[in-house]
């Protein structure tokens, strides 16, 4: 039976059953609390390793929410990608076969399509610009939309900011980019900002990109200091752009399935537990950041620094990027920038 049809089969047969039926294969489930059985075992879903950041914090928001319910609410983080790529997990948020994921924008951006206001290229000056504007009523606006897709909003995460980086040779320039290969996520935002460079955009799922670097079935890839460490791809493209082209953020969400469930005194608990475990997940992204840095930097790989002059001729050639997906929110995008000045 495939994934789709599984989920809305389970969707189908009511929440209690869709619940014990994924709750178990290929899960670390929270502390034991000696109490009575829970009144609810749910699912999470996080594609990145054990040790990840946002894998340590949606373990911690499962550890609060079990503890704040008294053990009633247990929540099984299932890493690594077990429960399917971030498009098929939102699919299975959506029929309430998965019941909590953490997903970057840029795969949730293709249901709610204006998400791709918040990582245009070269959008954000810095990490600290980024935050003032999720933390205030432009972040609080972009949390409320994705209602509209059978989603709820919990809180943001952090991913840092994305950096080009390459097998063959180096990105030094805008030519450089030129008919190369470059694995992108599956977003159509990303596709038109290679494309916009003058390559040839690949979408990839995140596990293939190790090994289509190494076979040489794609020139380079595109992600932060933690990702390129933790998944060896360093090994094989050695040659790293520091060009912050998206601050990507990332997001905790339920299927609105499972949470029209839950009591609204569950529903209060479970959001402030991630609102308090996306605390814990940034200083630990930054911790984490820092660290692989200096690492890849102390390894051997080779790190290019964009002039700025440099970094402002990227800039320049995102703006047909700008008008075919902002047209309509070419406004918004001042009032973002202008958070930065």
């Amino acid at each position: 039976m495939g994934k789709r049809r599984f989920a809305a089969v389970c969707a189908a047969a009511g929440f209690s059953m869709a619940v014990l039926a994924l709750s178990g294969c290929g899960s670390r489930q929270t502390g034991e609390t000696g109490g009575p059985e829970p009144e609810f075992v749910l699912t999470y879903a996080e594609n990145q390793a054990e040790d990840y950041p946002t894998t340590l914090g949606a373990y911690r928001f499962a550890q609060l929410v079990e503890e704040r319910t008294g053990g009633r609410i247990q929540i099984q983080v299932n890493a690594g990608g077990t429960l399917g790529d971030e498009r098929t997990v939102i699919e299975q948020l959506q029929f309430g076969g998965i019941d909590f994921a953490r997903v970057s924008l840029s795969p949730l951006a293709e249901f709610v399509p204006r998400m791709n206001v918040l990582q245009m290229p070269y959008l954000y000056n810095d990490s600290q610009h980024m935050w003032r504007v999720l933390e205030g009523p432009v972040g609080d606006e972009f949390l409320g939309a994705v209602d509209s897709a059978g989603l709820t909003a919990l809180s943001w995460y952090d991913a840092g900011a994305r950096n080009f980086y390459s097998s063959r040779k180096p990105v030094q320039t805008v030519e450089d980019v030129k008919g190369m290969r470059i694995r992108v996520q599956e977003s159509e935002l990303m596709v038109a900002m290679i494309e916009a460079l003058g390559g040839d955009a690949l979408q990839l799922a995140y596990g293939e990109v190790y090994s289509a670097l190494q076979t040489g079935t794609i020139d380079g890839a595109e992600n932060n200091w933690p990702s390129y460490e933790s998944e060896r791809h360093y090994e094989v493209a050695p040659f790293y752009t520091v060009d912050e082209h998206t601050r990507v953020p990332e997001i905790q969400l339920a299927s609105s399935y499972t949470w029209n469930k839950l009591a609204p005194e569950d529903q209060e608990i479970i959001r402030a537990c991630a609102r308090e475990s996306a605390v814990y997940e940034r200083k630990l992204w930054a911790e984490r950041s820092r660290a692989s840095e200096e690492r890849m930097r102390r390894s051997g790989c080779t790190v290019i620094e964009l002039s700025q002059e440099e970094k402002q001729r990227f800039q320049e050639a995102m703006m047909p990027v700008y008008q075919k997906f902002c047209a309509e929110d070419m406004a918004l995008i001042d009032a973002i920038v202008a958070e930065g000045k």
